[in-house]
């Protein structure tokens, strides 16, 4: 008899177990659908599935869900100052905003090439870092194929226009260095960001970009 209960329970659970992962699937299928119909109107910056042609502009595609949806939070309360962005978001609920990263988050980045010259100084940062500037490796956030780590909220890299790039890493070091001007990015928590890109040179940033448009 006990073994009759203990095998009873175990299929109940897994019923119920199915069931849940069952439902999980469905409500995700939804929030996808749902996130479609809003990105249509970001097609002309982001891109179809994300995958913008204008490298000023991000891609969105293979985006990390929780980090695309703090940023688009983010934007939205004016904590990240993105002007383009503040219309686009002011009558979009969290429901949207979450729906959104969802959809963009299952989509497939396109890749670029990395400029040749560049590869060398641009794997070493991002692999080993700069010890005598005291730069950390990017890798060990940011996943060896720059993929991020969605459950920390580590952005993906991989296949981003290099100009994008380019342009938050010296928006980072602008936030942190009082000898700098121009546009300052400061939604880094624990000013991380900040703290590695403070003591990067134009030519490592560069070469750091590069390799990540071309990295997978």
């Amino acid at each position: 008899m006990k073994e009759l209960n203990k095998r009873l329970v175990k299929f109940l659970c897994m019923g119920l177990c199915a069931g849940l992962i069952s439902t999980a699937a469905a409500q995700e299928t939804e929030a996808q659908k749902r996130g479609e119909e809003i990105a249509a109107q970001c097609v002309v910056c982001h891109g179809q599935q994300g995958n913008s042609t204008v490298p000023a502009f991000p891609k969105l595609a293979g985006q990390n869900e929780k980090y695309l949806l703090k940023q688009l939070k983010d934007m939205k309360k004016g904590l990240r100052p993105v002007p383009e962005m503040s219309a686009m978001l002011a009558n979009l609920s969290d429901q949207n905003l979450n729906d959104l990263a969802i959809y963009y988050s299952k989509q497939a980045i396109t890749l670029e090439g990395a400029d040749p010259k560049l590869v060398e100084l641009g794997e070493k940062l991002y692999r080993g870092g700069n010890l005598k500037t005291q730069v950390s490796a990017c890798s060990a956030c940011h996943g060896p194929q720059g993929k991020g780590m969605s459950a920390a909220g580590f952005p993906a890299l991989s296949g981003q226009h290099a100009n994008y790039t380019v342009a938050q890493l010296k928006a980072f070091r602008t936030a942190a260095r009082e000898d700098q001007e121009g546009k300052k990015r400061e939604n880094d928590p624990g000013s991380m960001m900040r703290s590695i890109s403070k003591n990067l040179t134009d030519a490592e940033i560069i070469a750091l970009s590069s390799y990540l448009s071309g990295l997978h």
